[in-house]
């Protein structure tokens, strides 16, 4: 619009003058000595405009020819800028598609070629975050400390390096290092909402129970932290503080808490505990009453059913309320058999802990069952149970019963050696080489030279009757074969060889 503008009314004077110089004609007297110059008006005019318009272009002229050496180191930096914000996008490119390789070659380009502090920073944080996902920490390290040293005293620089530096070192389970790194933001500006949350996370590694509390409740008033995460950083938190500091810090912790804060599992649980150990049953019913109303957690249904006797009817009675609009809850039937068992109601608790076993079956359920038949008299059944039990657990397989061992396997057995088979002209086997089988634990050595062994030619001679000494070992070795076991295998005669008569 602008242009539009100034070219209407540079055309309006130009019409304007030839106007005004064509109904005012005059001369113009140049005296110069020894020189008299006469012109017309209009030629005078045509003239000053010219020379205006040549003088300006060899201005333009000299001054371009004069900032030609600034507008080289203009173009080269303009190029290399280009470059490094080519290699930026690609690198981050690959960073984001998971080639970190590529990606760290492409930032350790921008570190040995670019020449602006700002890119060398951005770089090195961006090839420290390649290095940190390949695991390569010592290579991060260092480029970790090049982006602190190019940042040197710019705020912004400094900020960015140490909170990357923060949250690769929470990712890694080095919360005290992050901790350190990220303080010094958290104290300049509140503001500061990603450093507030790593902050968050540092202290939830290093269990400072208080301040993950005290930090979840400002990301929520800033709106910095999504509503289930934050109810977690609350839940573990404040369930932590409950057990720890017990009934004196109970009011305190307890008052802190918003009503869907209260009905947490994990807080109710610790909650109830406290008010339990404190003699309070009641006050903890109603603590796991408002939880189980909320959500039907099976750790909140567990502990609801382990009470004293005669807290069993109220319970039982609201447990009835939730199963009619949960018929087929297995925790919240196992919780209601639970119940009968402690209030002595064997017939109602077996049909509800029957139920929750079609449903699931589940540790719990068959040791619940194994108790009642035995409290029955039924061992039987409480065998099978508590058997079911173990199996489901993985604890103990579970055996078959009434089964015999295998046979052992005797193949492997050195042999013994037939003397019968040796001949006369070779002397016996030295007594220190004379094998052993492993079941030769007694085994008596005696010199075979004393042995009458009969020789092949000569008949055998008839067998003595065995002495009443002896009877014991015929009856102790028995010659019957064993179950399972090739007997060719395992013979003391060698291959081949006679055969005694």
């Amino acid at each position: 619009m602008r242009t539009w503008f100034w070219t209407f009314l540079v055309l309006a004077l130009a019409v304007g003058l030839a106007l005004a110089l064509h109904d005012h004609g005059g001369n113009v007297l140049i005296i110069a000595q020894p020189w008299r110059i006469e012109l017309s008006l209009t030629l005078a005019v045509l003239l000053v405009l010219a020379a205006f318009c040549i003088v300006y272009v060899v201005l333009r002229l000299l001054g371009w020819l004069t900032s030609g050496p600034e507008r080289l180191r203009t173009w080269r930096g303009a190029r290399a800028q280009k470059r490094d914000h080519d290699l930026l996008e690609t690198g981050w490119v690959s960073l984001l598609e998971g080639r970190y390789s590529q990606a760290e070659k492409d930032f350790a380009k921008i570190l040995s070629q670019s020449r602006s502090s700002g890119r060398k920073v951005l770089a090195a944080l961006a090839a420290a975050r390649a290095a940190h996902r390949m695991g390569e920490f010592s290579r991060r390290d260092d480029a970790l400390a090049l982006a602190r040293e190019n940042a040197g005293s710019e705020p912004r620089l400094k900020e960015a390096a140490a909170t990357v530096a923060a949250e690769m070192y929470l990712d890694q389970r080095r919360p005290k290092e992050a901790l350190e790194l990220l303080q010094p933001l958290q104290d300049a500006s509140s503001r500061y909402f990603h450093a507030t949350y790593l902050l968050l996370r540092a202290h939830a590694q290093l269990h400072n129970h208080d301040r993950v509390f005290a930090l979840t409740r400002l990301l929520q008033r800033r709106g910095a932290i999504n509503k289930t995460e934050a109810l977690g950083y609350i839940e573990s938190s404040v369930a932590a503080r409950l057990h720890q500091e017990g009934m004196p810090a109970y009011k305190a912790v307890w008052g802190e808490l918003k009503s869907d804060e209260r009905v947490l599992p994990e807080v109710a649980l610790a909650a109830a505990a406290i008010q339990e150990a404190d003699g309070h049953p009641e006050e903890a019913s109603r603590i796991l009453e408002a939880a189980i109303g909320a959500r039907l957690d099976p750790r909140l249904l567990s502990a609801y059913s382990q009470c004293a006797p005669d807290q069993v009817a109220h319970r039982l009675s609201k447990a009835e309320v939730w199963l009619k609009s949960h018929p087929n809850d297995s925790a919240l039937l196992a919780a209601l058999g639970n119940l009968c068992l402690t209030g002595q109601l064997w017939g109602q608790g077996e049909r509800y802990l029957l139920r929750s076993m079609k449903i699931r079956s589940d540790v719990r359920i068959h040791a619940l069952l194994g108790n009642l038949y035995d409290r029955l008299g039924r061992s039987a059944d409480a065998m099978k149970h508590w058997r079911l039990a173990s199996g489901v657990a993985g604890v103990l397989p579970v055996l078959p019963a009434n089964r015999a061992l295998p046979a052992a396997d005797m193949r492997g057995d050195p042999t013994l050696i037939d003397f019968a088979a040796v001949p006369d002209h070779e002397p016996a086997q030295a007594s220190d080489d004379i094998p052993q089988a492993a079941s030769a634990a007694g085994y008596v050595h005696l010199d075979v030279d004393t042995w009458d062994t009969p020789r092949l030619d000569e008949p055998a001679a008839p067998p003595q009757p065995a002495a009443a000494g002896e009877s014991g070992l015929d009856e102790y070795f028995d010659s019957a074969p064993i179950p399972g076991v090739d007997l060719s295998q395992t013979s003391d005669r060698p291959p081949g060889g006679p055969q005694r008569r």
